[in-house]
């Protein structure tokens, strides 16, 4: 029986990921999706945090990707750690069979397991719904995708204690690779 395995992205992962990002953004109208070159340029950042680029590996194949990277918060003449998640891909053969949500829990067990708080992505709503994921607006969050409203979502992680600090709210900063998106 062949099974899904989760796990962060090695070294040998980097062209399967770029294959499984093509297949899954591919559109007509481009040679190769920007979510390539955005995890192709993210690599080489600070952003990256290696134990979060997520894998779903089926039958010895990379099949799924989950992303999820550093950004930070702007508030009160300060910054904060956060994460952005994305891009989340599957390839197209292996779709709609639960590997997309199996990557993202895996990541988000991750984020959870280093002490990570709080999670922003701009996706569907229906499906990230099913995480915890909501408007971030509500949460006094705001981005350059603010005005998309319900996409614009955003996920604090647990555990969360009434002794813990207030997840920050202002603008959310996100590094360079992501502005040509």
């Amino acid at each position: 029986m062949t099974t899904l395995r989760l796990r962060p992205e090695g070294p040998a992962d980097t062209g399967p990921v770029r294959r499984v990002l093509a297949a899954a953004f591919a559109r007509p109208d481009v040679l190769a999706p920007p979510e390539v070159g955005l995890v192709d340029e993210l690599r080489d950042t600070d952003a990256w945090i290696p134990e979060l680029a997520m894998v779903a590996e089926y039958g010895g194949e990379v099949v799924g990707y989950a992303l999820f990277t550093r950004v930070r918060i702007h508030h009160d003449g300060g910054t904060a750690p956060v994460l952005a998640l994305g891009p989340v891909a599957v390839a197209p053969h292996r779709q709609r069979v639960g590997h997309g949500t199996a990557v993202v829990q895996a990541g988000l067990d991750a984020a959870t397991e280093l002490g990570e708080r709080l999670v922003v992505v701009l996706g569907d709503p229906a499906f990230y719904r099913r995480f915890g994921f909501t408007r971030a607006d509500r949460m006094g969050l705001t981005s350059p995708w603010s005005g998309l409203g319900d996409p614009w979502q955003a996920l604090v992680l647990p555990p969360s204690t009434s002794g813990d600090d207030p997840v920050p709210r202002g603008e959310v900063l996100f590094p360079p690779p992501w502005s040509r998106v």
